[in-house]
């Protein structure tokens, strides 16, 4: 998929996990996760730019998905100064949940295209595809990013409501 086609995958990726932030009333971190997650959504086609990886390689992976999680736990574990040590590992562990999932939302759409992905990489070279549209079909990508754009704006309504 291209960059709007991503977009939306993490906003359809993501809506549930930050409605339920913001239920549990931490509406402001819900949307910067949001906005983190839509943010590091096309990191994976960096690839693009290295000329020593090959495209829907290794940055496709779970492996690249869960270190990008890390990396954001340990940028967020500098940044927490919060009284209680539970809300840090909770902080740490939302910021986890975030990177892996802007990850996993494009490993998703790179499975719709005939191309489809090898997420387990390097343990299994299997490539599984969904096959339902080439990632260059326009319709297709902006009809993720109003699907995610439906489902992120139906989570803000829904917290909000109960709010």
């Amino acid at each position: 998929m291209y960059q709007h086609g991503h977009y939306g995958a993490a906003l359809l990726a993501y809506a549930p996990l930050g409605a339920a932030v913001g239920l549990a009333g931490y509406e402001a971190a819900a949307i910067v996760g949001g906005l983190v997650c839509v943010s590091l959504s096309t990191l994976p086609d960096c690839d693009h730019r290295l000329p020593f990886l090959e495209h829907r390689g290794p940055t496709h992976t779970l492996v690249f998905a869960a270190l990008v999680g890390a990396a954001l736990a340990a940028a967020a574990s500098v940044l927490v100064e919060a009284a209680s040590p539970l809300v840090d590992v909770a902080f740490v562990a939302f910021a986890f949940a975030v990177g892996t999932l802007s990850v996993g939302s494009h490993l998703l759409a790179d499975a719709l295209t005939p191309m489809g992905v090898r997420p387990f990489w390097p343990l299994s070279r299997r490539r599984y595809t969904l096959g339902v549209t080439p990632a260059k079909n326009p319709v297709a990508n902006y009809a993720l990013l109003v699907a995610g754009v439906l489902a992120a704006v139906a989570a803000a309504v829904g917290v909000s409501a109960v709010g």
